[in-house]
């Protein structure tokens, strides 16, 4: 008898039985259920059909929502504004991008949860409240003007953190929501990384025409007639009533096509694996208490209201199977190591990819004197923030189409074998390749590259060389956007679509920690390096700025040695003992 289904409270082992009549009135919790196999070819044919259009027209609605999530990396069009309309101070500007930031990625585990449970289509509505909030919050408290403790009769700058709040958790629903459909309705094909990879780069590429809509359509027009600044409110009222516009659609289009059959075919998986004994299933007494003992009915004539308990009662059981198996699923997705080791890795590269974006415009100031004026740099922050969006999601794109043309893949599309037979275009034998490269392969590469990028700007090659700034970021926005587009893939592959939102959120919270962790760093580095030349100098007043290799060298020689670190981590949770190439799946 099952360990794993015996811990359940409510639920009994009983063994199948033979007679049909039987084995239908005790449907048991654990049995995939054979009715939709036996119905006939041709309403199979025209379900399958039917669900196929509801697969694509959820996967359109998803790249949609990715396309409008990422509107708070258009932060930096409106943030100097902050300083000088609102007489924000820099710390309470930047105040605004953190708590935006961490808002962000710490509630992913559970939106994810949210999302398993309920499916992304209620996910995407709140993520439309959270947007429409949180930006007419912002509009509003932004055109009230300073606040009352700058001489200003605004409203107080805690409402603005309030807002980004809001703004942040949509931005984490809206993407979830999105990622979590693709992964559960193609994770299962030969296109899964395809399939991820687009909704990924659509979210990156968000900012940059919301940045351009902003900059060329919304803006202030100055005395002369010429375009000036952004028109902060009316662009954050556009934001606002356009992301809760895309909340709704998503949840209506967001849709996860045979659900069902995912948790079944998860079920048939525990089987064969041993957790659950192959001869028994356990299912939910409806009118008994626990460790109660089901007695045999035999009724065959049964009355309609009777079928309506009983359909009702099958319900119950379907809704208690999935929340036991993704309960199970998290479970043992927390007590794999080599869960473990896939988020340290992921810890170690992306908080330095975070740091380096979060602090461009720093980082090009210390390659010139102040006495360079800005008109005389080769370079700037905007292009190079540009350079870093594009080669993402080039990136990503590559990537996840490279990894499905080249990663092996097991003897059937499904990843419980070939006894799905709900779409047979899921279940078919896939011809092995003859040539493969693992998707970790892929993994370490790009975050080499990503490596290679800090080595160089550490190195000194680009000081006083801006011109050459853009193969640091390329590179580094090359490798850090392939790491967001294979990392889900690869948890997808190792640990199945049915908790994916789940898995995919516990592992994508570590971002924030990493990009606080280094963005600390750094910025301890450049002051000290900034207060040890103006000694130098015989001290004086005024800003603290930095110049020269020393304001970050060292901290961009300890982020490359961070992203080897990772590479070891990974490898060992691919090649290690108990790692994925010693189970047998193939990554």
């Amino acid at each position: 008898m099952s360990d794993l289904a015996s811990r359940q409270p409510g639920i009994t082992l009983i063994d199948h039985e033979d007679d049909d009549d039987a084995a239908d009135e005790q449907r048991p919790l654990l049995f995939p259920g054979e009715g939709s196999i036996s119905d006939g070819g041709v309403e199979e044919r025209n379900g399958g059909s039917r669900k196929n259009v509801v697969r694509y027209v959820s996967f359109v609605c998803a790249i949609l929502s990715c396309l409008c999530a990422g509107s708070i990396t258009a932060y930096s069009l409106y943030g100097h504004l902050f300083l000088s309309r609102l007489h924000y101070t820099q710390l309470q500007v930047n105040l605004v991008s953190i708590t935006a930031e961490l808002s962000m990625y710490l509630p992913v585990p559970a939106f994810g949860y949210l999302c398993d449970r309920y499916n992304p289509g209620p996910l995407s509505l709140l993520a439309g409240l959270f947007f429409g909030v949180g930006y007419l919050l912002a509009a509003f408290t932004y055109a009230q003007g300073p606040p009352a403790d700058v001489g200003g009769h605004g409203w107080p700058f805690a409402w603005m953190v309030v807002a980004f709040v809001g703004i942040g958790a949509g931005t984490s629903c809206m993407y979830l929501s999105a990622v979590t459909t693709c992964a559960k309705n193609f994770g299962r094909g030969k296109h899964k990384g395809l399939a991820l990879a687009l909704p990924i780069a659509a979210f990156g590429l968000s900012g940059m025409w919301q940045s351009q809509v902003g900059s060329r359509l919304l803006y202030e027009s100055r005395s002369d007639g010429t375009r000036g600044e952004v028109n902060v409110f009316r662009f954050f009222l556009f934001l606002g009533l356009t992301l809760f516009a895309v909340g709704l659609v998503g949840s209506v289009g967001l849709r996860v096509v045979n659900e069902d059959q995912l948790i079944d075919d998860a079920v048939e998986e525990l089987e064969r694996s041993g957790l659950l004994e192959q001869s028994a299933f356990f299912r939910p007494l409806p009118d008994a208490g626990y460790g109660a003992i089901e007695t045999e009915t035999s009724s065959m004539d049964e009355s309609d209201g009777r079928r309506d308990a009983k359909d009702a009662r099958r319900t119950r059981e379907d809704n208690s199977k999935k929340t036991w198996l993704l309960n199970g699923e998290t479970r043992r997705f927390l007590t794999d190591h080599t869960m473990w080791w896939l988020a340290a890795g992921f810890f170690l590269v992306t908080g330095p990819g975070e740091a380096f974006i979060n602090n461009l415009g720093t980082i090009i100031g210390t390659l010139y004197p102040r006495s360079v004026h800005d008109a005389e740099q080769p370079t700037s922050a905007a292009t190079h923030v540009s350079i870093v969006a594009v080669t993402s999601t080039v990136a990503r794109i590559f990537t996840g189409t490279l990894s499905d043309l080249l990663a092996p893949s097991s003897s059937t599309t499904s990843r419980y074998g070939a006894s799905s037979t709900i779409s047979s275009t899921h279940s078919l034998p896939t011809p092995r390749k003859p040539f493969t490269i693992s998707r970790i392969t892929f993994l370490l590469t790009f975050a080499l590259i990503l490596s290679l990028g800090q080595a160089l700007l550490a190195s000194g090659l680009v000081q006083q060389h801006g011109e050459r700034f853009w193969l640091v970021s390329a590179l580094i926005g090359s490798g850090y956007g392939a790491i967001f587009s294979l990392t889900p893939i690869v948890c997808s592959v190792v640990w199945g679509v049915e908790n994916f939102g789940t898995n995919w959120g516990i592992i994508a919270m570590v971002p924030a920690v990493g990009a606080t962790f280094w963005g600390l760093v750094y910025s301890a580095a450049y002051q000290s390096a900034a207060e040890a030349a103006r000694s130098e100098d015989g001290g004086g007043g005024g800003e603290v700025l930095c110049y020269g290799r020393a304001c970050y060298a060292t901290t961009f020689w300890a982020m490359a040695a961070s992203v080897w670190v990772a590479c070891g981590c990974w490898v060992w949770a691919w090649r290690g003992p108990g790692g994925w190439r010693r189970r047998g799946i193939p990554v």
